[in-house]
């Protein structure tokens, strides 16, 4: 069968109108073919990283991997976008207003960098026009249902296994009180206000979809309390991420009806109602269904996996050049790096991790006195610490793309129960609220970032390693007075061990509960809990490993590394001074650690990057590389 599918690129008006002889074509080929056309036309040289397919009228989603035939219909829109980089998060979405300190919510586009930034408290929420007129029609068919006294899950029924009781509609407003203090089960530390503040703008961002029948009165006072910055107290432990997250969005829907404890810049933590009186904020009363809209949702699992995201995304950077920085300091080759060995495996991470080797590593553009001193040393390869970076990195780039997408669908998704679809009238029950999506990811996502580290503690062995380095043992003079970076390696050996066991899958156990109705469950809360913890300790590993190396390039004086790599030198003995003689060691770990979150590391090696890509693309292609490259 034909079909003549319209695509629309970038929102551009014009739509390219591509014929698929067969329906088994892909979307991929799909995507490819209208972009050639539009790159033809509108003489856009960007290069795509991934294409991002929906179709047009519900902007569902699609799988690059999937066949027309079983996605699409014949002369059904399809709206594609692209990514240039898939480590590029850094940047504002369309979702900013970085002007106002605005971040608009619709339910769609929000991005794991606006989630970030939403925690952080400069930002408050807005929602557009269009959107509440969804929210207005998606709570017409709710009230209809009351009005008419139809019976339908989740409106005027009981919740899990007492689905099938009857609640008259006298008593709807009590029921929506009950299931949610019910619901607030959880235990255990609470979350930061940051990571608290995260999870209610993402609660916020489902509720704009519009498919949740939440009221406009509603939603209007929970965007002002978020804007106010009154943050209730959510318990971490309790979610085992089956009809999503009950305990801790229980705990945010009952801080907003005044119950429990709550946070505010104004008044610091004290009685939920009282925090939200001095705010001049009323409590809120929740209408039928809004009890059940409230505490159905993956956002505490999915809001802790976009921060994870986000810091993976960090780490990974930053471990490429501190990693290049060991190499020079343990005298290692490039000759691993050569394009063609590495084009031979195309896969996309391993690719962009040689090339950023290749730009802060000895070359014509940046030279090394180190290497250039052991340029006939006769070594033909070195360990796999060394050698491996590229695979081993690049793998860690691709799971770490991988898990953003999933995230990132997750983020703009509805997850709550049931949903109501104002086009039909119809309310329909089902099961998007299970975690085990971001669960799964976030798993894979711990154990992707976990590897940077454990390859870190590699090169932190050959480094301390006199045998294997040929620097002085353990990186200090006077060794045997001075015990040097010693005890910093066995940080390092024991922050690897625990991520081994924080790398057990969380997501692979389950068990049963609400009488046998949940009775598979993600445990996707305690994958994120877990997720986070390895990026705290993969942050340290790559901060001791950052000292080491700087100790490294200190003891080989007067030799000097390549321009880049001497600028992360400098730029870390600005504020921790060379290991001349034991010192109390924690103080420099701290602050390398701070060094590698503020990011500064990456920013400082980043222009050099650049230079080289320009260099080697004028060297071949005689002008300058397209600025958006």
């Amino acid at each position: 069968m034909v079909f003549r599918i319209p695509v629309t690129i970038h929102s551009v008006p014009e739509k390219f109108l591509i014929v698929c002889e067969t329906g088994r074509e892909t979307i991929q080929w799909l995507c490819e073919t209208a972009y050639k056309r539009y790159t033809e036309k509108c003489k856009d040289k960007t290069i795509p990283y991934y294409f991002v397919a929906r179709r047009a009228d519900d902007r569902c989603l699609l799988s690059l991997n999937d066949r027309v035939e079983h996605v699409l219909k014949d002369n059904e829109s399809i709206k594609i976008d692209i990514a240039k980089q898939f480590d590029d998060d850094d940047s504002f979405s369309t979702a900013t207003d970085e002007e106002r300190h605005i971040v608009v919510l619709d339910g769609y586009h929000l991005k794991c960098s606006d989630l970030v930034r939403l925690g952080t408290g400069d930002y408050q929420i807005e929602l557009p026009d269009e959107t509440w007129n969804l929210i207005h029609k998606a709570r017409k068919v709710i009230n209809d249902i009351v009005d008419n006294k139809k019976v339908v899950y989740g409106v005027n029924t009981g919740f899990g296994s007492f689905a099938s009781t009857i609640i008259s509609n006298e008593k709807l407003a009590d029921l929506q009180t009950r299931l949610i203090v019910s619901h607030c089960a959880g235990v255990g530390e609470p979350l930061t206000i940051e990571r608290a503040r995260m999870m209610f703008a993402l609660r916020i961002n489902i509720l704009a979809k519009g498919y949740s029948g939440i009221s406009e009165d509603t939603l209007r006072k929970i965007i002002a309390a978020f804007n106010k910055s009154c943050i209730p107290e959510i318990p971490s432990q309790g979610t085992v991420g089956a009809s999503g997250d009950l305990a801790p969005l229980a705990h945010l829907a009952a801080g907003l009806m005044g119950t429990g404890r709550m946070w505010s810049p104004k008044t610091g933590w004290g009685n939920a109602q009282d925090v939200l009186e001095q705010n001049g904020l009323g409590l809120i009363e929740y209408k039928p269904k809004e009890g059940l809209t409230m505490i159905n949702g993956t956002q505490f699992i999915t809001a802790l996996g976009a921060e994870a995201v986000e810091r993976a995304i960090l780490i990974a950077r930053q471990a490429d050049v501190v990693a290049a920085l060991s190499t020079d300091a343990l005298r290692g080759t490039v000759r691993h790096l050569h394009p063609d060995l590495h084009s031979s495996r195309p896969h996309v991470g391993q690719n962009l991790v040689a090339e950023r080797l290749r730009a802060l590593l000895s070359s014509p553009l940046h030279p090394s006195a180190i290497s250039d001193s052991h340029a006939n040393c006769g070594r033909v390869q070195d360990a796999y610490s060394i050698r491996c970076i590229p695979q081993i990195h690049g793998i860690s780039w691709d799971t770490i793309r991988f898990v953003k997408k999933i995230i990132i669908t997750e983020m703009n998704s509805a997850t709550d129960n049931p949903l109501v679809f104002p086009e039909t009238g119809d309310v329909v029950s089902g099961g998007n609220f299970h975690g085990e999506y971001p669960a799964k990811a976030l798993d894979y996502l711990a154990i992707g970032v976990h590897e940077i580290g454990s390859l870190s503690a590699c090169r932190m062995e050959r480094l301390v390693n006199h045998g294997m380095s040929g620097l002085p043992a353990f990186l200090t003079l006077e060794g045997g007075l001075n015990s040097g970076f010693m005890i910093a390696h066995c940080t390092a050996a024991a922050l690897v061990s625990e991520n081994k066991v924080l790398c057990h899958p969380s997501s692979v156990d389950s068990i049963s509960t609400s009488a046998g109705q949940e009775d598979h469950v993600s445990m996707g809360g305690w994958s994120a809990r877990k997720a986070l913890k390895v990026m705290d300790n993969v942050e340290i590993l790559i901060a001791i490993e950052l000292l080491m190396a700087c100790q490294a390039i200190d003891l080989l004086h007067p030799l000097t590394s390549t321009p880049p790599l001497e600028a992360i030198h400098n730029l870390v003995r600005q504020s921790i001074a060379t290991w001349d003689k034991d010192r109390f060691m924690s103080h420099d770990i701290e602050e390398a650690t701070h060094i590698i979150k503020s990011g500064i590391i990456w920013k400082t090696a980043e222009p050099y990057i650049q230079n080289y890509h320009n260099y080697y693309y004028v060297k071949h292609h005689g002008e300058p590389l397209p600025k958006d490259d």
